[in-house]
């Protein structure tokens, strides 16, 4: 599993970090490192704490293995679309009554892998809610997960759109635990394939 051979290596690069007499460059490096095993070369451009966190800003080149017409196309994209930091309500309200269905479909399926247990409304939502997620697809979310969810039913024929919309959320519910499982795994590259 993914996770199982990135968490030691996090886990060595945070006392690496902290142990370091020069943190900002070798942050900087482990950054840009750790996108090139994705295929993506980046270049962090700032770089300062923030409160509790820290501030990365990057550039980013076109990844090794996007074809040069993606990635024209997602250029163009980006410079058409307006600027937004999460998924909003307006996303939301955008998409189809059936869309907006599938996508609570689909995020309370992730969250039905998870556990092998019954979800259990009042533990999930407080986690849901630090997403950052919109009240509407929360109450979708809690209507699907009172009955089980079928992945292949899901899937199948699942919008590029939609896939693209659900993925960075999916990846979020499914990391809540700091676990990927086999069935959490399958959906999440099911949910890649699906955009291509």
């Amino acid at each position: 599993m993914l996770s199982q051979i990135v968490r030691p290596l996090v886990q060595t690069q945070i006392r690496l970090l902290a142990n370091s007499q020069k943190t900002r460059e070798t942050l900087l490096e482990t950054v840009s490192r750790w996108l090139s095993y994705l295929g993506v070369r980046a270049c962090v451009t700032h770089l300062a704490p923030q409160s509790d966190k820290i501030h990365v800003c990057l550039s980013v080149s076109k990844p090794e293995s996007c074809d040069a017409s993606d990635w024209q196309k997602i250029l163009q994209h980006l410079e058409q679309s307006p600027q937004t930091d999460e998924f909003s309500s307006d996303t939301y309200d955008r998409m189809s009554l059936s869309q907006q269905n599938k996508l609570a479909r689909l995020l309370a399926y992730l969250i039905q892998a998870g556990t092998e247990q019954p979800s259990n409304w009042d533990e999930i939502s407080p986690q849901l809610e630090r997403l950052n997620l919109d009240k509407s697809i929360l109450a979708g979310i809690k209507s699907a997960l009172k009955v089980p969810q079928s992945p292949d039913q899901l899937l199948k024929g699942l919008e590029p759109d939609l896939a693209a919309i659900a993925l960075p959320i999916a990846v979020s519910i499914v990391w809540l635990d700091r676990s990927i499982n086999q069935k959490e795994n399958s959906a999440l590259m099911a949910l890649l394939e699906a955009m291509k």
